[in-house]
């Protein structure tokens, strides 16, 4: 581009700032367009009771695996095939560990503290 044409763009750009009769304006409305302050309330929060039942199941028996898997590999209780309880201890953390997050979670919900809700444990239909 030249000196020339970037003047003239320039030029151009000012003029029509400066006519102001191009500009259009309309009033805003006067009604409220069919909102309500209802619709920015948040609704009650409605309780997850299978997935509560289901945590808790899964934190009461991840727990039983854990802890007779562990007092078989310690020595606590004697059986023929102690070797053998290390899939029921990994099956045990694999259910305990799910269990004790959503447990947690609801208790805190149902404590109703800061940061935790019912809507972040999944719901079963």
């Amino acid at each position: 581009m030249s000196l020339h044409s970037i003047s003239d763009y320039l030029d151009d750009i000012t003029r029509r700032r400066s006519n102001k009769r191009d500009i259009s304006y309309s009033k805003l409305p006067t009604c409220d367009q069919g909102f309500t302050d209802a619709q920015f309330l948040v609704p009650a929060q409605k309780i997850p009771w299978k997935a509560i039942v289901l945590a808790t199941m899964l934190l009461v028996v991840g727990t039983s695996l854990l802890v007779f898997g562990c007092m078989v590999i310690t020595g606590h209780i004697a059986m023929q095939y102690s070797n053998r309880m290390w899939p029921m201890i990994i099956l045990g953390a694999l259910m305990f560990i799910p269990g004790a997050y959503h447990v947690r979670i609801a208790y805190y919900a149902y404590k109703e503290v800061p940061g935790y809700s019912f809507d972040d444990i999944p719901e079963f239909e």
